[in-house]
C-alpha cells in the first residue's frame, strides 16, 4: 500500500523553508525541525489554542457533549487541508499552521460573540476575528522570555488574513500588504480557507442534524447532499438513520475535496505560476472550486443559515450570549478595576498611550480570550450577588 501511492513533489510555487520570510524577532534555527514546524508546535502548545476547547462553533459549550468546538473544527481543517495539500504538492508544515492557528481569535459564543464585540469597539479601533488571530500570536501569548507572542514566520502571520480594510492594512504593514496593492496569499493559505468552509458546512450539517433542529428531510433538498442521499440508501438499503447521516457526510466532504483538487489542479496546469511570486501576482486565487461545486457549496452555506442559524434555539443562544458579551464589555471599559490584575494592568497602559481606544482595546481582547464557560462565569460573579467574586 505504501508504495501505491508518492505523494507528488513540491511545486516550484509552493512556499518552501527558505521563502517562509523569517521572524519579528530572529532566533536561531531550530536545527531538528523546520521554521514552518516550530510555528505549528509553538501554537499548539499556545494557551490560545487550548481555549478553543470550550469556545462555541454553533452550539454554546454546555449544550452537549458531542457537539463541535472550535477546537475540533480546527482539527477537521487541519485533517482536510494536509490531506489536499500532500495532493497538490504544497507545503504540508505551512498548511498545518494555518488551520490550527486559523480560529485563535476567536470569541466565546461564535459569531454571535464577534458580533457582539465589533458592535461595542465600533469607532473604537473596530473587531475582526481574523486580526484578532494576527494579534494573539503577535503580542497576546506570553510565554517567551525575549518577546511577546509567538514570534511566528512571516508566512504564518501573513496566511492567517483573509480579510482586511485598506486602512488597517497599512496600519499593519508589509503583513497585510496586499490588502493595500493587490495579489493574492500563497497556494497554502488559499487552501486553508477553502478547507474551512468545507469542514464547517460538513459538520454543521451532522450538528444540525444529531440536535433535531434540522432534518433529513430538509437536507434532501438541497443540490449538493440530495443525491449523497439516495447514493447511500441505494447502496445500504434499510441502513439505520445514524449510520446514514454519517454516509452522507463522509461523501459530502469526499466529493468537495474531489472537485477541489481537480479544479485547482487544472488552473494551476493553466496558469503554470513559476514560484511564489507569480502566485501573489494573479488577480484571482488559483486554489478553488469548479464553478458547479461552488454554486453547491454556497447553496448549502445559505441552507445552513436559514434553517438552523436562525432556528430559534438558536437564535435564543445568540440573544443570551450577545447580552453577556456586551455587558461584559461595558462594565469593564467603564470600570476596569473589576478586571483581574494582567488584563487590568493593559488597560491602564493602552488607555495611557491610546486613551478610551486603547482601553477598549485590552477589554475586547481580555473578552476574546475568554472560553464560553469562562465569560459565563464571569457574568455570574459580576452581576449576582450570591455568586463568590
Amino acid at each position: 500500500m505504501r508504495r501505491g501511492f508518492q505523494p507528488p513533489p513540491l511545486r516550484p510555487c509552493a512556499v518552501t523553508e527558505p521563502q517562509c520570510g523569517g521572524r519579528r524577532h530572529p532566533e536561531p534555527h531550530p536545527g531538528h525541525r523546520g521554521e514552518l514546524q516550530r510555528d505549528r508546535d509553538r501554537i499548539i502548545h499556545s494557551a490560545a489554542f487550548r481555549r478553543l476547547e470550550y469556545k462555541t462553533q454553533v452550539f454554546i459549550n454546555h449544550e452537549g457533549d458531542l457537539y463541535r468546538t472550535r477546537l475540533t473544527h480546527t482539527l477537521e481543517v487541519g485533517q482536510i487541508a494536509r490531506t489536499c495539500a500532500q495532493a497538490l504538492g504544497l507545503n504540508i508544515d505551512l498548511v498545518e499552521a494555518l488551520a490550527l492557528a486559523h480560529d485563535l481569535g476567536h470569541t466565546p459564543f461564535g459569531h454571535a460573540g464577534q458580533e457582539a464585540l465589533a458592535e461595542r469597539m465600533a469607532g473604537l479601533g473596530g473587531f475582526e476575528h481574523n486580526i484578532q488571530s494576527l494579534r494573539v500570536v503577535d503580542d497576546l501569548e506570553a510565554r517567551y522570555a525575549e518577546f511577546d507572542g509567538l514570534n511566528l514566520t512571516f508566512a504564518t502571520r501573513e496566511g492567517l488574513l483573509k480579510r482586511c480594510s485598506p486602512e488597517k492594512a497599512e496600519r499593519l504593514g508589509a503583513v497585510a500588504a496586499r490588502f493595500r496593492d493587490g495579489g493574492q496569499p500563497s497556494l497554502e493559505a488559499q487552501l486553508v480557507n477553502l478547507c474551512d468552509g468545507i469542514a464547517y458546512n460538513s459538520h454543521d450539517v451532522d450538528d444540525g442534524l444529531r440536535s433535531g433542529l434540522i432534518s433529513v428531510a430538509e437536507c434532501r433538498e438541497t443540490a449538493l447532499l440530495a443525491p449523497l442521499f439516495a447514493e447511500v440508501e441505494a447502496a445500504y438499503p434499510g441502513l439505520d438513520e445514524r449510520r446514514t447521516i454519517y454516509e452522507v457526510v463522509r461523501r459530502m466532504i469526499d466529493a468537495q475535496v474531489r472537485d477541489l483538487l481537480a479544479e485547482s489542479e487544472a488552473r494551476l496546469d493553466a496558469a503554470a505560476p513559476e514560484d511564489l511570486a507569480a502566485v501573489r501576482r494573479r488577480a484571482s486565487p488559483l486554489i478553488g472550486f469548479s464553478p458547479a461545486m461552488a454554486e453547491r457549496h454556497q447553496g448549502l452555506k445559505a441552507f445552513l443559515h436559514e434553517r438552523l442559524y436562525q432556528h430559534f434555539r438558536v437564535a435564543r443562544m445568540v440573544h443570551k450570549s450577545r447580552r453577556v458579551v456586551q455587558a461584559l464589555f461595558d462594565t469593564f471599559l467603564a470600570d476596569p478595576g473589576l478586571m483581574p490584575p494582567q488584563p487590568r494592568a493593559a488597560a491602564e497602559a493602552r488607555a495611557a498611550r491610546r486613551g478610551e481606544a486603547g482601553r477598549a482595546r485590552a477589554v475586547a481582547d481580555y473578552i476574546a480570550g475568554m472560553t464560553d464557560r469562562f465569560a459565563i462565569d464571569e457574568h455570574r460573579r459580576l452581576f449576582r450577588p450570591e455568586e463568590r467574586t
